[in-house]
């Protein structure tokens, strides 16, 4: 079956597509921890008490075998993630020694587990944040993508 040749406004279209797809990309691209500039950084909320800001994994767009996944899917997996980067704590997490003799069970700049439901969602641009409480911290790990995330 032959192509149809595509008329001015379809061309139109689908150019501004690709230039949206692209913005959109950049604004999640950026959301990634090891991409944040300091400027993004400094927007977040900054935790109070015994709090931890938590950027939830983002899952890639594509997979290993190289399928590009659909972006609900994408969105799906980022909401249904446990799994984050920590990105700022509270001047209190961790402080009481009596319920944590052991120390702090993750710091600035770790991975870590957390319960599905717990702590606030906080919408950003092109993503959310998650603040949650400092004993809500299930494991920490090195890798978020060794988790397998399931919707």
């Amino acid at each position: 079956m032959a192509e149809q040749e595509m008329t001015a406004l379809q061309k139109k279209w689908a150019e501004e597509r690709a230039a949206q797809q692209e913005e959109m990309e950049e604004v999640v691209d950026n959301l990634r921890p090891e991409n944040m500039d300091q400027s993004v950084i400094d927007r977040i909320p900054k935790p109070t008490g015994w709090r931890i800001v938590v950027l939830p994994f983002k899952p890639p767009k594509k997979t290993k075998s190289g399928i590009v996944l659909a972006e609900a899917a994408v969105e799906r997996q980022q909401i249904a993630t446990v799994c984050g980067y920590v990105v700022a704590t509270g001047p209190l997490a961790y402080a009481d020694t009596d319920k944590f003799p052991e120390g702090p069970w993750c710091k600035k700049g770790d991975w870590i587990i957390f319960g599905r439901y717990a702590g606030a969602r906080i919408s950003i641009d092109g993503g959310e944040i998650r603040i949650l409480n400092d004993d809500e911290v299930l494991a920490t790990i090195a890798d978020p993508e060794d988790v397998v995330h399931m919707v």
